[in-house]
């Protein structure tokens, strides 16, 4: 693997040139941030924008609530399972080789899918099928995460990289928005061929743009002394690393609610149409990515990362917790069901405000030479929360309904507090 340094140390004014020949603009890092931004939309736009059709999907493939949380459950779990093992790779043999693969992959299987395992008036998949198939997408899918990470860590140095990954990680946001937005309309009007086609079509043009921008940046500017952990502990064997991972982990857990049966609540639950779920849901993504574009340049200039951390927290908590009040009291008091919308966009923008800020924490920790590793570990949390969530939901509405999946979200992101480390 090729030695990672800060493109941004070498002469702003002139070409870089890397160890293999090529030479690079002083502003080729932008194409690297805008490749990473567009690889994580398309991905995003999978893992979220399909939980946004869960109402059409439970009709479209006859599903019940518990069979639809398995399918969506699944789609996490193929994420959780490969984040790590494609994070290693990506450590081993480089962004460019490991980003091209999975996306390449991710593209070829959406497109069987879209021919595939869709309902028609011949015949309809059945849970099994959709299953599995959302589970071989996430494995594939699983290799964007860590690499297009890596990658900006790489060209960006300290004091930009908190900015430049939260950027980054604005793709998520955008990505499930504009899922919210277009798939389940798509769904409706064209069926999922159209759903998985269009998603097949994204990664496959991230693909072109990975072949074409991302390379090793260049090795004869000198390193980067401000990243921290370059030759340290592997990640893996650093409790810090541990820690800040699952409260990731643990805190994604009530945004894991929010955008996987959102739709689902406020249909069931509050009686809204096609068009308010999908515009509540386009709202949380809207506002998570200004959230995370604002939070990364706050924590850049004041350097106080893990601070906004537990501030986080405790503000998800506090918002799922007045939603839990307020679904209470709606049950009795209709008049308030128009309230709920907002709630929700509320809780989903404060529970999302805060990965740019945490990945570049967690990276900064592990150093550069391990930051696939690193952000894979985060991811394989976050993950099983996206497996887990859309799985226990169903039945905490048998035992609790929905006030009772609401105050389990106040309750994570209330544990997820204090396992964030306090400023070292």
């Amino acid at each position: 693997m090729s030695a990672i340094v800060s493109c941004t140390d070498c002469q702003p004014s002139a070409p870089t040139t890397a160890g293999a020949g090529r030479t690079f603009g002083s502003n080729h890092r932008w194409k690297v941030l805008g490749l990473g931004v567009a690889a994580n939309a398309g991905f995003s736009a999978t893992f979220a924008g399909i939980p946004a059709t869960a109402v059409v999907m439970r009709q479209g493939y006859h599903l019940g609530n518990a069979q639809l949380g398995l399918a969506l459950g699944l789609l996490g779990l193929g994420v959780a399972l490969s984040e790590l093992p494609w994070g290693v790779l990506t450590d081993r043999w480089g962004d460019r080789r490991v980003l091209l693969t999975g996306l390449g992959a991710t593209a070829a299987w959406l497109f069987i899918m879209a021919i595939l395992v869709v309902p028609t008036k011949a015949a309809i998949p059945g849970v099994a099928l959709l299953s599995a198939s959302l589970l071989v997408a996430g494995l594939l899918g699983g290799s964007v995460n860590g690499s297009s990470g890596r990658a900006i860590m790489a060209w960006f140095r300290e004091g930009e990289r908190g900015f430049a990954m939260s950027i980054r990680q604005t793709a998520v946001p955008l990505g499930g928005g504009l899922g919210a937005l277009i798939l389940p309309s798509l769904a409706l009007a064209l069926g999922f061929g159209a759903v998985f086609g269009l998603l097949a079509a994204v990664s496959a043009l991230s693909a072109f743009f990975a072949w074409r921008w991302l390379h090793e940046p260049p090795t004869d500017g000198g390193s980067d002394a401000s990243m921290e952990g370059t030759a340290g502990r592997a990640p893996l064997r650093n409790i810090e690393v541990w820690r800040i991972s699952s409260a990731i982990g643990l805190l994604c857990f009530p945004q894991v609610a929010v955008l996987t049966f959102a739709s689902v609540f406020l249909h069931d639950f509050a009686g809204m149409g096609t068009a308010v779920t999908s515009a509540s849901l386009a709202a949380v993504q809207t506002g998570a990515m200004a959230m995370r574009v604002w939070s990364g340049r706050f924590t850049d200039r004041h350097g106080n990362r893990r601070q906004f951390l537990r501030l986080c927290s405790l503000l998800s908590a506090l918002a799922f917790l007045a939603l839990w009040l307020l679904v209470t009291a709606a049950a009795g008091q209709p008049a308030l069901m128009f309230l709920l919308p907002v709630m929700v966009v509320v809780a989903g923008i404060l529970v999302s405000a805060w990965h740019g800020v945490a990945y570049t924490e967690l990276a900064t920790l592990a150093g550069i030479g391990h930051v696939g590793t690193a952000l894979s570990l985060a991811n394989s949390f976050v993950f099983v929360g996206f497996c887990l969530v859309p799985i226990a939901i169903p039945w905490l509405l048998i035992f609790f309904s929905w006030p009772g999946v609401w105050l389990a979200g106040a309750i994570c992101a209330a544990i997820a507090w204090p396992i964030f480390l306090r400023q070292a």
